[in-house]
């Protein structure tokens, strides 16, 4: 079973904005998403799984780009906290500003997720590639397929 506990910083993304698009994210919080950048702070236990995203460089630049009651319709602009257990689901706010019921399983060494909200459901799977690499591989509704690559800090 892979361990995914550590602090983790996004270096890079490969065709986020297509993937934002493929859930049907406007052109102005696309633009936003672009900017900010995050960390994911992971503590895990066995299943049990507790990841605090922060949102981080960007953020106050990204949100003047949006309207103010586009702004209020999004989750938390500091980040978000997952507390789950492997095989199981928990419900969370996604960056459209849509509810979702997120189920999760193993795959091999991989945590794959089913975010389903009303209008979409896509698919994020969370992988090791090595020690010091974290890959969040995003699939959408339409066939978008997205990287957000983190190293260990």
């Amino acid at each position: 079973m892979a361990n995914f506990t550590g602090k983790w910083k996004l270096q890079k993304s490969e065709n986020f904005e297509d993937f934002l698009k493929g859930i049907d994210v406007g052109m102005l919080k696309r633009q936003a998403a672009k900017m900010v950048s995050s960390e994911h702070h992971i503590v895990q236990d066995g299943d049990k799984m507790s990841v605090n995203v922060i949102a981080t460089g960007g953020v106050q630049l990204a949100l003047s780009l949006l309207p103010k009651s586009e702004v209020q319709k999004m989750p938390s602009q500091k980040g978000k906290q997952q507390e789950y257990t492997v095989g199981g689901s928990f419900t969370e706010q996604e960056v459209t500003g849509d509810s979702a019921e997120v189920s999760t399983e193993w795959d091999g060494d991989k945590i794959k997720e089913v975010h389903k909200a009303a209008d979409f459901t896509y698919v994020l799977v969370r992988e090791l590639q090595d020690e010091n690499t974290m890959v969040l591989h995003l699939d959408s509704p339409k066939g978008t397929k997205a990287k957000r690559i983190y190293k260990k800090m």
